[in-house]
């Protein structure tokens, strides 16, 4: 049985670890439960078979792998707070969606090979732990081993911290700024009376990927659920653009556009639980001008 800690306790963290309990000592430490949410999140840890930790110290006694699941907003701050708490044989593995350069800042807090540079290569839902992650860092391959022994969906690649990072951020510029770009596109059609003509357009240029079935609402719901998140990861990717030489001005737009489909659903009273099972073309209704 491992000893495991998630710090994090949202959407990647609560599905893996809810997966690992059974066979392993799961512990979790999310500053929720430190807030009004509090009982909620202790009821969710009931849920998933796992203990809720009184403090972030308390979460990292004794785990031998301890995974930031936190936005991006917060992952620097997480791992300078968790650095100076860590003893001898504990990894901590950072899977947040941030500029390589941030990796590389957060590993500096720690004693060498203890920070392990993870990039989930895909959303966690609904694979769970089949969810394909790239590992980073001088001690990533032994890292990786131990992930694979535990049902992750683990591959070695590469000994630098930030490497792995790179390939999931410039990634984010084409998945994240779709998933804008879709919001945006069929949002418009909508208002204009057209969208059935707008996707049967794209359905005919990209067959492959389904525009006439379920995958345009699948990408606005990812906004809708997870936009002021995901602006967070599109900051980050504009920072790794910017240290390639790069402007990031399309991904400075999907930052934008990411978190303002969030922000117009609060300011009209709609959370995404209320659209569940989710519709997008009822969202565009609910969120009209």
């Amino acid at each position: 049985m491992t000893a495991i800690t998630f710090i994090g306790f949202g959407e990647a963290g609560g599905i893996f670890a809810a997966a690992l309990a059974g066979e392993n000592a799961v512990t979790v430490w999310d500053k929720k439960l430190n807030g009004p949410e509090r009982e909620a999140m202790i009821t969710k840890a009931a849920q998933a078979g796992v203990r809720a930790a009184g403090s972030l110290a308390q979460a990292l006694e004794g785990a031998t792998l301890i995974f930031s699941t936190v936005t991006a907003g917060e992952a620097a701050g997480v791992a300078a707070e968790a650095a100076p708490l860590l003893t001898a044989e504990q990894y901590f593995l950072d899977l947040n969606s941030v500029a390589p350069q941030t990796k590389r800042q957060a590993a500096g807090y720690f004693k060498p090979g203890a920070y392990v540079d993870v990039a989930v290569m895909a959303p966690v839902p609904p694979a769970g732990l089949n969810t394909p992650l790239l590992t980073g860092g001088p001690q990533a391959q032994a890292v990786t081993s131990l992930l694979t022994s535990l049902g992750f969906n683990a591959r070695y690649g590469a000994e630098r911290v930030g490497s792995v990072s790179a390939i999931k951020m410039c990634r984010s510029v084409m998945i994240k700024g779709l998933e804008a770009l879709t919001t945006e596109c069929l949002f418009a059609a909508r208002e204009y009376g057209v969208e059935e003509e707008v996707l049967a357009s794209l359905h005919a240029s990209f067959p492959s990927l389904g525009w006439n079935a379920a995958f345009p609402g699948y990408l606005i719901s990812r906004v809708a659920e997870h936009g002021i998140r995901r602006s967070e990861e599109m900051e980050e990717v504009v920072k790794t653009l910017r240290d390639a030489g790069g402007e990031g001005l399309m991904s400075q737009a999907t930052a934008a556009a990411q978190r303002q489909l969030p922000e117009r659903m609060a300011a009209c009273g709609v959370t995404y639980a209320q659209l569940e099972p989710f519709d997008w073309q009822t969202l565009a209704q609910k969120v009209r001008k």
